[in-house]
């Protein structure tokens, strides 16, 4: 793994660390059913920053937005109590 750490850009390694960062939080169903809002709003902060940053598309940073009003959405109808 080293090689090929060795092998991208820093923007390349900044960009797999914040997308990385983005669907770990994504995954945390305990922070998103601890609190949804919090949790929705983080999301929407990170792939904001992200986008601010330069290191996803346009249409990137639209899905990561869409994807994380989904888990909102699946959140707030307790879809996590559900399984």
């Amino acid at each position: 793994m080293n090689v090929f750490d060795a092998s991208l850009q820093p923007q390349d390694q900044q960009r797999i660390s914040a997308l990385s960062g983005w669907y770990q939080l994504l995954e945390d169903r305990q922070q998103r059913m601890d609190c949804p809002n919090t949790y929705h709003e983080r999301l929407l902060y990170q792939a904001d920053e992200m986008d601010r940053l330069g290191l996803v598309t346009w249409q990137e940073w639209r899905d990561l937005r869409l994807e994380a009003d989904k888990a909102y959405l699946w959140a707030v109808h307790g879809g996590d109590y559900r399984n």
